[in-house]
């Protein structure tokens, strides 16, 4: 795992072809926006967490944000355990996040 600071992170994505941009909040975050082309697994589900995560593609590099930056520590953590060994966490979450959002709406 990797903590990658807000211009890190925007910038290594933007170069990135093999990227995926993971939101590990709950429902009720994601309702105030997500970053665009996130695919959204809440940390807080549990074993249905592990599965989801268990089901990505392992080749692939994951950009993992939540609120904060915490519980996405923990997930790059976990999918460390899981065998992912490209899984950056975004420092400061969306809390400090410059770009664009969408709503799922």
């Amino acid at each position: 795992m990797e903590d990658l600071s807000q211009e890190e992170w925007a910038s290594q994505l933007e170069n990135d072809e093999n990227a995926v941009v993971l939101d590990v909040r709950t429902d009720a975050e994601v309702a105030d926006g997500i970053i665009p082309n996130a695919i959204h697994i809440d940390i807080y589900k549990g074993q249905d967490f592990i599965d989801e995560i268990e089901a990505l593609d392992k080749n692939k590099n994951y950009y993992v944000y939540c609120r904060s930056g915490n519980r996405s520590g923990q997930a790059c953590a976990i999918m460390n355990q899981l065998g992912f060994d490209n899984a950056y966490n975004l420092e400061g979450g969306i809390l400090e996040w410059e770009g664009d959002l969408v709503d799922l709406e």
